[in-house]
């Protein structure tokens, strides 16, 4: 039987026994967010080294991402980094349940933000600004910290579990001023135009249609369009911003970037490619961090054989 909807379109009632293990995994959110820091990290670890041990299907696509990547690597340095980002987003893991749980307020004394001048620059230009931001396993305490400096919109991928979806959107709208849905171009357009800041991460595979094969780690990646698009249209700065975990897993540290200069061009593989250099550039900092779970290059030029 259908289960009947409210109109947000979630349902009526998540009582229902498959919603179990997700309201458990909320509730298991909610705890950590809320354990010592030290226990936080020792968690994150082992959670990352078990998904490293027996997430297989994980661990190849990661593999074959670093292999391709860091080919100056030898064979045990690729490997190190392979078990490194799998500790990293495990720690990840502990960093989201912290920025959808708590007051971000409790942070501040763990952040150092450089380059403030370049985003407020930016937006006294009175047509918003697009920042650039990185899938690294810091990416939710990453919004989180941005948010104690800058109000913010952020785009985001809805969950497939309406549940999880609903506490993620109600975690993220504490901390953003307006979660717009990724196929909301409009909604996406409608922000900018009225002078907002709006996170946006465009270093995913969304299909051969959304993109142009420009160079990323010098391989052919299929880039997305739309940064060059929404620029256009709106004629808002395009902001880079880097932001990772410092090497004492305690602190971290947000750095906006000038805007792109003379972007978007009337070249759409030149703009694609100047996007990818400034993400290779952050992830090249902290290359551990980096989201390398997915598969960035799933989708080849036409009659290339695929990675995976």
């Amino acid at each position: 039987m259908q289960q009947r909807k409210s109109r947000n379109g979630y349902p009526r009632s998540f009582a229902h026994p498959r919603y179990w293990p997700t309201w458990l995994a909320i509730g298991a959110m909610h705890v950590a967010a809320w354990l010592p820091w030290p226990l936080k990290l020792w968690l994150g670890k082992a959670i990352g080294l078990a998904a490293w041990r027996f997430a297989k299907r994980r661990r190849y696509i990661t593999e074959t991402n670093i292999r391709l990547c860091f080919p100056e690597r030898d064979e045990r340095q690729q490997a190190r980094l392979v078990r490194d980002t799998f500790i990293a987003n495990g720690i990840g893991i502990l960093e989201t349940a912290t920025a959808w749980c708590r007051d971000p307020e409790h942070l501040r004394h763990r952040v150092t933000f450089k380059g403030q001048e370049h985003m407020e620059r930016a937006l006294a230009q009175g047509k918003g600004a697009l920042i650039v931001g990185v899938h690294f396993s810091t990416l939710d305490i990453g919004g989180a910290l941005h948010a104690l400096f800058f109000r913010t919109d952020a785009v985001y991928r809805p969950h497939d579990n309406p549940l999880f979806d609903r506490f993620m959107t109600r975690a993220r709208a504490r901390l953003y001023e307006t979660n717009i849905d990724r196929h909301d171009l409009r909604g996406l357009v409608r922000c900018l135009k009225a002078g907002h800041a709006v996170w946006y991460s465009p270093d995913q595979d969304f299909g051969r249609d959304a993109s142009v094969f420009a160079p990323f780690f010098g391989i052919d990646a299929a880039t997305v369009r739309l940064t060059a698009k929404i620029a256009r249209i709106t004629g808002a700065p395009v902001m880079p911003l880097m932001y990772h975990r410092n090497p004492d897993d305690r602190t971290y540290t947000l750095e906006y970037l000038p805007p792109l200069e003379d972007f978007p061009s009337d070249d759409e593989v030149a703009d694609a490619a100047r996007v990818n250099a400034f993400i290779e550039q952050a992830i090249r900092r902290h290359p551990e961090q980096y989201l390398w779970l997915h598969r960035r290059f799933k989708t080849r030029p036409r009659g290339e054989p695929g990675f995976y």
